[in-house]
């Protein structure tokens, strides 16, 4: 089913302009997932060239010792990542057990590969968490991370809940938070150009390059700018309420 999957998501993606991009279903640890992996980032690197303007995203990496055999862990991230072509991955935990695990984190962080990290998730389907979880990891080696509730209805939570365990775990400063944000937004499907240049240190773009993010008055070469990109429009709208928070947080405690 996962090889029918890609061929008509991919079909779906390319006709439905609410189909953000294609993803493969089946737990990845499910027989025929662990049998034919490699066939499978073959066949969505096939599919890829012929519809390449299809976004990718793949779960990877959802596994751990114990709920598959060693051998099995040591792959599919980076197969996801540089034969699939994937742009973002889910999960991503088991990096530590993969061959060539810190050539894959420097692939990643080269080409913007976000992984998608479900702290609760991981917690309660794989058993991991804490200082056993890879997340510092992927932070350490630059790796574009967005934090995701995975199945908000099945693990009970929301984002907040996955913000506050990686302050309350990993100990984050409020600037990591707000990167951790603003990735949400860089690395959606969003149609348009992103408002960042150079994402991780949130340079505009040289249109709004002169313009404070967020502002309500932007210049009219940035304000013309923005309104031809939806994912730089809500870019903006996010600042701006940055802004607004930290402008109450600094009255609250009179500064």
């Amino acid at each position: 089913m996962r090889g029918w999957a890609a061929s008509h998501d991919r079909a779906l993606a390319g006709a439905n302009p609410r189909v953000a991009a294609i993803n493969l279903v089946a737990p990845e640890d499910d027989p025929v997932a662990l049998r034919d992996y490699d066939l499978h980032m073959r066949m969505v690197a096939f599919f890829s060239r012929r519809a390449p303007k299809v976004r990718i995203a793949l779960h990877a990496g959802e596994l751990t010792l114990g709920l598959v055999p060693p051998e099995r862990l040591r792959t599919h991230i980076r197969e996801a990542v540089t034969v699939a072509g994937a742009e973002r991955i889910g999960h991503g935990v088991a990096i530590g057990y993969e061959d060539s695990a810190f050539q894959t984190l420097r692939v990643m962080a080269d080409r913007d590969t976000a992984v998608e990290v479900c702290l609760t998730s991981n917690d309660l389907i794989l058993g991991v968490k804490g200082q056993d979880h890879p997340f510092p990891d992927y932070l350490a080696a630059g790796v574009p991370v967005v934090l995701v509730s995975d199945d908000a209805g099945v693990s009970r939570i929301d984002l907040t809940n996955e913000y506050l365990r990686a302050v309350r775990d990993y100990g984050l400063s409020y600037a990591q938070i707000k990167q951790l944000s603003r990735n949400g937004l860089t690395y959606s499907f969003l149609s348009g150009a992103s408002l960042w240049r150079d994402p991780a240190n949130a340079a505009p773009v040289a249109a709004c390059a002169h313009d404070e993010p967020g502002s309500v008055t932007p210049s009219a070469v940035c304000r013309n700018w923005l309104a031809g990109s939806a994912k730089a429009s809500r870019q903006w709208a996010l600042e701006a309420a940055f802004q607004a928070f930290e402008r109450a947080d600094d009255w609250a405690a009179g500064r």
